[in-house]
């Protein structure tokens, strides 16, 4: 089972370490702005659900998926399932949403996004997060990876303001995030990725202690994935 909140870094995890835990810090960092009722946008087995409902202001959780999206578990299952072109709910329906490593897999973000915006409140808000650093997943459902200024561009086009782009890992975790990524999935066998794992991880670690982050819209910036929060107009 995957753990999206990991507090230590071990071989299981090595090569999702930083991305499960930035994306999870991100969303409790910000979960002061869920509210009411909540839609989750590519909702997947809905990780977040029981800590966004520890948040007393949110009323109600609707997980929203995308038909064929997944083989969900026994006795899991969206609230709701989509088309990719029109959300089944009518318009101003939500106070807050959130979409988490799911644009990537859109292939028409910009669709999305404006369903989003359609379907929320006025002056509600959207958190995101997307990958950069990451492989090919979900293929061949696997169109995009983004920079700040696809996303800032993505989201005023969909109606969105106050836009606030933040990268989740600056060039020392994403040189780690690398490092840990070609330990596990280039192809090593199970006792070289042991021992691997073992001579890399004080290096790794040190890497992730050490990391500064710059801000997003810095030129030569380097990032892992990123953390966005807009409002709808």
């Amino acid at each position: 089972m995957i753990d999206f909140n990991p507090q230590k870094l071990t071989f299981e995890n090595v090569d999702r370490y930083h991305i499960k835990r930035s994306i999870f810090q991100f969303l409790s960092s910000k979960s002061e702005v869920f509210r009411g009722d909540l839609l989750d946008v590519g909702c997947g087995e809905m990780p977040y659900k029981n800590e966004i409902l520890s948040n007393r202001k949110v009323t109600k959780y609707v997980g929203l998926d995308i038909h064929g999206a997944l083989e969900y578990k026994k006795g899991i299952k969206p609230d709701y399932l989509w088309d990719g072109i029109k959300m089944p709910f009518e318009d101003e329906s939500f106070d807050s949403s959130f979409a988490t490593e799911v644009l990537e897999h859109c292939p028409d973000p910009l669709l999305t996004l404006k369903e989003i915006n359609r379907v929320l409140k006025p002056e509600s808000p959207l958190i995101l997060t997307v990958p950069f650093l990451w492989p090919t997943h979900e293929s061949p459902f696997d169109f995009y990876r983004y920079t700040p200024f696809a996303i800032q561009n993505l989201l005023e086009q969909s109606s969105f303001k106050d836009i606030e782009i933040n990268c989740l890992g600056g060039w020392d975790a994403s040189t780690a995030q690398m490092i840990s990524l070609w330990l596990k999935r280039r192809g090593f066998s199970k006792r070289i990725q042991k021992f691997l794992f073992i001579v890399l991880k004080p290096f790794i670690l040190n890497l992730y202690k050490k990391d500064k982050i710059r801000p997003a819209f810095n030129d030569q910036s380097m990032f892992t994935n990123l953390g966005v929060i807009a409002w709808k107009k």
